[in-house]
């Protein structure tokens, strides 16, 4: 009995050593590039495709540790009227913290 609790203790051991989160140092989304491919990931099976997509390019605004991602007014077919998308990403982690499409 003894033996057997041992040798699951070790082994409990080393997976959780062999777990170990790794964190990178400029977050989970250290750049816009990045932060833009997240928005459009997200926002296309809410908003569509099409609509997304004729809103690039993307812009990404790092503010206090959050990426404020927003499409471009599609002028040519508004007159440059209308609204866009526009999500919050937490660069630390990569969490989605807002998601709204303006009119």
């Amino acid at each position: 009995m003894g033996r057997t609790r041992c040798i699951w203790l070790l082994l409990l051991l080393a997976s959780s050593s062999l777990a170990q989160n790794v964190v990178p140092k400029d977050g989970y989304v250290p750049d816009a590039a990045t932060a833009r491919e997240i928005a459009e990931a997200v926002l296309k099976p809410v908003y569509g495709k099409a609509l997304i997509e004729s809103e690039r390019p993307f812009t990404a605004i790092l503010e206090g540790g959050v990426w404020v991602v927003s499409g471009t007014i599609p002028c040519a077919k508004s007159g440059c009227e209308g609204g866009v998308a526009t999500v919050k990403i937490r660069k630390a982690d990569g969490r989605i913290v807002g998601m709204i499409h303006g009119k």
